[in-house]
């Protein structure tokens, strides 16, 4: 089969998926093609895990004449390809527009329950299934919010099927017309080994015996951050019911970097704040080590790295009830509304002075660590969603 990929700017978990998939595909003897910007192939290697890749700058903003130079060049270098899988909202509305003519036929279901041909291009010949997958929601309105809003109704009405990474995605490409919509496999890669012991990792932090809350994420708005803030503004120092040893209360951390660094450093340094920013860092698996849980604030999330990883290192998870986030954690976390403060402030305490918490939620943590699917249930779904090759085609 003839698989062409089509991403935007990325330097997270949709490059890491997409890498996956086609050294998946390649295993099984799939020729691929991945198409995007030349940052992508410099981080991830498409040809490396065997793939042809072709720079082409989509953006992940809109500009008329870098979109439109994209569209062609989209149409061009897909037209032969068997199915047509965009990841991205912007990079599937692109894909969309570059398959030309309106959407193709496979998703009509006849009477035999076999679905028909697609529909032509016209003297390009047919095309082929256009596969959607979307790993994000907006969460910012205003003229962002308007684009981003035409962009989905682009996917919905174009694409043969719509792969989502929570429900709620999922329920809104519904109600937008997408006639064919699924849920997306995305796994974790394996948890690399810790390098260092938890006591080492608190010395460097000079963290002494307080409990550790990690939060892995992007300094972006979509992260929830100043809320995180909120919580780490708790009243705990006048707490009583801690030991002597961790009377100060617990040490945030949060990995990761983004535009928001400088205005979370200032309040932080204000407030005197008990959260450490510590960048992007390429020691994680030491970091959940030392870890008392794993929390994150966030606006929405779909399949985040983070939890998924928390999991498999057997953290409990606190964090709030958005996107994919209840699918994952189960009842290996505490939930909360996003933005409300006092919950996640209440979680913590619950955590830290619940005489069992923290280890029964450790144990269903680990659990559902192990039944995290893997590489190999991620490309058998995409297959099943690409469909019967038409014979013909």
């Amino acid at each position: 089969m003839r698989v062409a990929f089509v991403l935007g700017t990325t330097s997270g978990g949709t490059g890491r998926h997409v890498l996956m998939l086609t050294e998946g595909l390649v295993r099984r003897g799939h020729r691929v093609l991945v198409v995007g910007p030349r940052s992508v192939e410099e981080q991830f290697s498409f040809a490396a895990a065997g793939a042809r890749f072709v720079e082409v700058a989509v953006s992940d903003r809109p500009h008329p004449g870098n979109d439109l130079r994209a569209v062609l060049a989209i149409r061009r270098l897909t037209r032969e390809a068997e199915v047509v899988h965009a990841h991205g909202l912007r990079a599937g509305a692109l894909a969309a527009l570059g398959a030309g003519g309106r959407r193709g036929r496979p998703a009509a279901l006849g009477a035999g329950g076999r679905r028909g041909r697609p529909a032509a291009l016209g003297a390009g010949g047919r095309r082929g299934r256009l596969v959607v997958t979307l790993h994000n929601a907006l969460t910012a309105g205003g003229l962002v919010g308007f684009v981003y809003g035409v962009l989905e109704r682009i996917v919905a009405r174009r694409a043969d099927r719509v792969l989502v990474v929570s429900p709620d995605l999922g329920e809104r490409m519904t109600r937008l017309g997408a006639r064919d919509v699924r849920a997306a496999v995305v796994p974790a890669p394996a948890l690399r080994p810790a390098k260092r012991t938890p006591e080492e990792v608190r010395d460097e932090l000079g963290a002494g015996q307080r409990p550790l809350m990690l939060t892995i994420a992007r300094l972006a708005q979509q992260k929830g951050l100043e809320t995180l803030l909120d919580v780490a503004a708790g009243p705990w120092r006048e707490r009583t019911g801690l030991p002597a040893d961790l009377a100060g209360g617990p040490l945030f951390l949060v990995a990761g970097e983004g535009p928001l660094r400088a205005e979370l450093e200032g309040r932080i340094r204000r407030e005197a704040l008990p959260v450490r920013l510590l960048g992007n860092r390429d020691d994680i698996p030491d970091l959940l080590g030392a870890a008392t849980a794993v929390l994150t604030a966030a606006r929405w999330e779909g399949q985040p790295l983070s939890i998924r990883e928390a999991l498999m290192a057997g953290k409990p998870v606190i964090a709030t009830a958005v996107g994919g986030i209840p699918e994952i954690v189960g009842d290996a976390g505490i939930l909360v509304p996003y933005g409300d403060v006092q919950g996640l402030r209440g979680a913590v305490r619950t955590l830290l002075e619940e005489p069992g918490a923290a280890e029964t939620l450790a144990a269903a943590a680990a659990r559902r660590g192990r039944e995290m699917p893997g590489g190999d249930a991620a490309v058998a779904s995409v297959l099943e969603a690409y469909g019967p090759q038409d014979p013909t085609g």
